[in-house]
């Protein structure tokens, strides 16, 4: 079966997979990151937090850009920076703004609390920058066409019902 010809689903969940494979390199980046600042310094804990995440973020630019999205267009790249940057910044704060409630707002401060936190504050981060990245930064390219013949459309538009004829008596 050719890469064209495949289902959107099948080509959705082959996306998401990408983009789950570059987000666990990007992950564990910003948790190794952000525990050696947690451990190794004074820092306060968002701070470290905030660290990390940039240093995850830049990991994982490269990783969409060259691995998840590579098929993607490239025509405008300091736009498509520009967007994931902001984007990225968008989820720095969600991420960052659970771990900060769980500290400032609760007193949660453990290694272990800190750790959970974080987790939350990734997973609900990464649902934004899914959606964010693949609507925005990362368009896709306008179907191309094979040997001549369109390529179908995943979600083509609807037709119009043929209207019913009137009896007239």
């Amino acid at each position: 079966m050719e890469r064209g010809s495949e289902g959107p689903f099948k080509r959705l969940a082959r996306e998401v997979a990408k983009f789950g494979a570059v987000g666990v390199v990007g992950t564990v980046v910003n948790f190794a990151v952000s525990n050696l600042l947690w451990h190794l310094t004074s820092l306060q804990a968002v701070r470290a937090n905030v660290i990390a995440t940039v240093v995850a973020i830049a990991c994982n630019y490269v990783g969409f850009r060259y691995f998840t999205y590579r098929d993607r267009d490239k025509s405008a790249r300091t736009k498509e920076l520009t967007l994931f940057l902001a984007f990225s910044l968008v989820g720095l704060v969600i991420e960052n703004g659970v771990l900060f409630a769980a500290i400032y707002g609760f007193g949660w401060d453990s290694s272990l609390q800190r750790n959970v936190f974080k987790v939350l504050g990734i997973g609900i981060a990464t649902l934004f920058r899914f959606w964010s990245y693949r609507t925005w930064v990362f368009k896709a390219l306008p179907a191309e066409e094979e040997a001549g013949a369109p390529v179908a459309e995943a979600f083509p538009e609807p037709r119009p019902l043929p209207r019913p004829k009137q009896h007239v008596s």
